[in-house]
């Protein structure tokens, strides 16, 4: 507050990180930031719990919880809750990192096993975050880039099947399923292509939106939820019983680490491109602790992990407005949205082929997002095999499950059909026992 009396609000503050802002005027930068990342906000809730077999009444109440928490976790970035969180303009919502992961997980042991692990998994990540400045040099950048390009691959056939209707699907592969996700990829491209500027990055939103009118035309969507719905509604607490389960846990856990690795690069990126400084011990501390302990309270209220959101570091770049409190009308956005159900009813309603013929261009570009992020770490010697070796592996391996027979169960049940570990364990024993002097850099140019 005192702040707010010791200086004029102006909207000249927002390219500066703690000016006042007028509140009337900072709305429309805040909501810009919400349209950034609202798709990828909800599509992972859909995807996880398609594969669960959760209902639709479910699945509306997860989607208006994820809103929620993700406005209460950035709030936490924003302006921090002793030592977790950052105080830096970081955008919080759902991860796609655990999505492949939960895939496995839930049709495994149950969705009730996916929030355990997730709670346990955030206690673990909120924890190292307060000892980051001792681990995170262990998880390498070129490690971190392996995973990311495994967990691209790893969506591709979720992607697929989404497209085609969605898993244990009556109608799975039929001509509407195709017309709907043809023609929403179709619709994504073709925005892609012809808008300019600032509206590019709404070709997703666009995509969905063409997608949801033509399945609307074709008679596939039900509004009967969004009709029954309630004018106003909380989250419920423990909607869905957490179960604990060792195998589960140990996955999840591995991609907690992941994600931190991820948030690390989120908040380097963001002061170095945006405030053009280096991050301190401090902010990286807060924001690797805000991810985990937020994550943990999500799956209290049956909500997937929340975690910092690059496609939000990009747009910072772009539009250089770093302001906490022009940010932070986003967040009270995304709260108010989530109070209101008929939000989450409408977003549910959306038919799996919609959503595949986004994801698949979505997953795309998880994949070329970490090879890229490959090719930023230098293409060493030391990190092709690294990079060669790891993903060798890890996709190799868990295309013959068989393999791991020799082993016991929880070994079978980690590894055998999850690439994203198994390159995450090859990734980082490879880092630790390959030489770091002595390198012969070969870096290719990048233009």
């Amino acid at each position: 507050m005192g702040l707010f009396k010791s200086r004029e609000a102006s909207i000249d503050n927002i390219y500066t990180l703690d000016g006042p802002v007028p509140l009337a005027k900072s709305v429309p930068f805040g909501l810009q930031h919400v349209l950034a990342m609202f798709v990828a906000n909800i599509a992972p809730i859909m995807i996880v719990a398609g594969v669960c077999g959760l209902s639709p009444q479910d699945t509306a109440s997860l989607i208006q919880t994820a809103m929620i928490v993700a406005g209460v976790g950035t709030l936490v970035q924003l302006f921090t809750v002793w030592k977790v969180g950052a105080r830096l303009p970081i955008v919080m919502g759902v991860s796609f990192t655990f999505v492949s992961i939960f895939c496995f997980v839930g049709p495994k042991w149950g969705f009730g096993a996916v929030l355990g692990a997730a709670f346990v998994g955030g206690i673990v990540e909120g924890l190292l975050g307060f000892f980051a400045r001792y681990w995170r040099r262990i998880i390498s950048p070129i490690v971190a880039a392996c995973v990311v390009t495994a967990i691209g691959f790893s969506l591709l056939p979720v992607g697929a099947n989404s497209f085609a209707g969605g898993f244990g699907a009556k109608d799975f592969g039929s001509v509407q399923n195709w017309a709907l996700g043809t023609f929403t990829l179709v619709s994504c491209i073709g925005f892609n292509i012809f808008a300019k500027g600032n509206l590019k990055p709404l070709s997703v939103l666009f995509g969905l939106v063409a997608g949801y009118v033509l399945a609307l035309l074709m008679g596939k969507v039900d509004l009967s939820l969004a009709a029954s719905a309630g004018a106003v509604s909380l989250p419920r607490f423990m909607p869905f019983e957490l179960d604990f389960n060792l195998s589960a846990i140990i996955s999840v856990v591995m991609i907690y680490l992941v994600s931190a690795t991820e948030t690390i690069g989120d908040t380097t990126a963001m002061t170095s491109t945006v405030l053009k400084r280096e991050a301190t011990d401090r902010e990286i501390s807060g924001s690797i602790a805000c991810d985990g302990f937020v994550s943990s309270l999500s799956s209290l209220f049956g909500c997937l992990p929340i975690t910092s959101f690059s496609q939000n570091i990009g747009l910072l770049a772009m539009t250089k407005v770093v302001n906490r409190y022009a940010i932070a009308t986003g967040a009270g956005i995304m709260i108010l949205a989530g109070i209101f159900p008929v939000v989450g009813a409408v977003l549910a309603s959306l038919p799996e082929a919609v959503l595949g013929g986004c994801t698949i261009m979505m997953f795309g570009n998880i994949v070329i997002a970490g090879l890229m992020m490959i090719g930023s770490c230098g293409y060493s010697q030391r990190n092709i095999v690294i990079a060669a070796l790891s993903l060798s592996v890890g996709l190799g391996f868990t295309q013959a499950p068989q393999m791991f027979a020799i082993f016991p169960d929880i070994v079978r049940t980690v590894f055998a059909e999850n690439c994203v570990a198994l390159v995450f364990i090859a990734a980082i024993i490879m880092n630790l026992i390959m030489p770091q002097e002595g390198e012969v850099k070969a870096r290719m140019p990048l233009k």
